[in-house]
């Protein structure tokens, strides 16, 4: 390295964003991620030995893949070198070979290849790389936002330990931004800068988890707000929500808000009003509320509120579940508001609700009187000289499939749990019981 590039590299450190500038170099400066990094954990022990073996990184972004990337690249003692799949070629590659071949041969030291995005090699690329990630050439690091089980060679998964990063806790962005705030060699301590908890807080939420994205909001609000009268720059709740372009909405997830939102959520799907209930899930997602609990009241209202009037309902509600959990925000919106759509406008019937409410009072109230003999299992030994199942008549040897027999115990014969209404599928529902009933007389 010469002078010139020396004095470049500087120059960036110091004009390079908030968010790199604050990239810890060492394991104990690092935020979050204990479940793979906690001083007992495999990750934690295999950089403090340095001995890395091939491995990808998983997550979401600014959760720190790159970070730990640059942790080990502080701390080993084999060579480092990164590119970043957006850009590189096969080329790039064949000459961090080329270098690897010569550092193992020449001098015995392993090389260590982080590829940022990896998910973005084509199945050409990632072959490429996989005879010599086989014979040790290369210890690979890849980071990919993307599923490694869908995007990258399966022959590199099975020669590479896959860590899955989450997204960082609201506790956790906040040690960030307190640390940017007070950090003076790295961070914007010399600018005596102060955050409001209300800001403090607004920032943690809104970010999502993404550490990139809470430092950029902050360094811009201390680079654009002037100091006050007391010199200090103040970092407001009206600065925080400019800085990262989200408006402050009252939405407290543990107070009155919350609650209330969410009743009006689900009466706006129970009152068929899919415009009302869209709003409302707007109000929700905007706030950052958890799509996975939002996903569970709207399996609630398929399952009570539409019930068997369109059964098909709760399977949509099912299936927007669990596809929030494998996509995420901001795809996840979507899904949830076809789902809400869906159980919104469907036909509704509460009739599976009340059968199940109206049976569990009657048991709760101690109505449980001897299940009917014939009923009673008559598979197990002895059953049959106490005369367990006897009398029992198989539904499937009559006409329609169906005998008339009592099925309830004798103190609560004739008693009715579940009416079907004449609404949707459930109609039919009613008008087949009423059918077989009727033909069983």
């Amino acid at each position: 390295m010469d002078l010139f590039d020396y004095m470049r590299q500087e120059n960036g450190k110091k004009e390079s964003p908030l968010a790199s500038r604050m990239r810890p170099t060492s394991l104990d400066e690092v935020v979050g991620q204990q479940h793979i990094i906690g001083k007992d954990k495999l990750l934690y022990r295999a950089i403090m030995a340095d001995k890395i073996s091939s491995i990808i990184f998983y997550g979401p972004p600014g959760t720190g893949k790159t970070t730990l990337a640059k942790v080990i690249a502080n701390t080993t003692s084999a060579e480092f070198t990164s590119i970043n799949a957006t850009a590189a070629g096969k080329k790039d590659m064949e000459q961090v070979v080329e270098n690897a071949k010569n550092m193992r041969g020449m001098y015995g030291k392993k090389t260590i290849l982080f590829i940022d995005e990896i998910h973005r090699f084509n199945k050409g690329q990632q072959d490429y790389l996989l005879p010599f990630v086989e014979d040790g050439t290369v210890i690979l690091i890849g980071a990919t936002t993307e599923n490694p089980y869908f995007e990258v060679n399966g022959a590199l998964l099975s020669r590479s330990i896959i860590f899955e990063l989450k997204p960082l806790s609201q506790e956790d962005i906040k040690t960030l931004i307190r640390r940017a705030l007070t950090d003076s060699a790295k961070g914007l301590g010399s600018y005596g800068a102060v955050i409001d908890d209300d800001a403090l807080d607004f920032l943690s939420d809104m970010a999502n988890g993404d550490a990139r994205s809470a430092l950029t909001a902050i360094e811009l609000g201390v680079l654009t707000t002037e100091p006050s009268a007391d010199g200090k720059i103040h970092i407001t709740l009206s600065v925080a929500s400019e800085c990262i372009q989200r408006r402050v909405v009252k939405y407290d997830k543990s107070g009155d808000n919350h609650y209330d939102t969410i009743s009006a959520f689900i009466k706006s799907m129970r009152g068929s009003d899919p415009d009302a209930a869209i709003y409302y899930l707007a109000r929700m997602l905007y706030a950052g509320e958890d799509v996975k609990f939002i996903a569970r009241r709207i399996m609630i209202c398929a399952a009570e509120d539409v019930g068997n009037a369109d059964p098909q309902a709760l399977q949509v509600a099912v299936a927007a579940a669990q596809a929030v959990e494998r996509i995420g925000m901001p795809e996840s919106q979507i899904i949830l508001a076809e789902a809400t759509n869906y159980v919104a406008c469907a036909p509704k019937s509460n009739a599976s609700y009340l059968s199940i409410d109206a049976a569990m009072h009657m048991v709760a109230s101690g109505q449980t009187p001897p299940i009917p003999v014939h009923l009673q299992d008559s598979h197990y030994k002895s059953a049959g000289k106490l005369g367990h199942g006897i009398g029992y008549q198989y539904a499937h040897d009559f006409k329609n499939h169906y005998v008339a027999q009592q099925y309830l115990p004798d103190a609560l014969a004739g008693a009715r749990f579940y009416e079907p209404t004449d609404m949707g599928y459930e109609k039919q529902i009613r008008d087949h019981l009423e059918k077989i009933r009727r033909e069983a007389e």
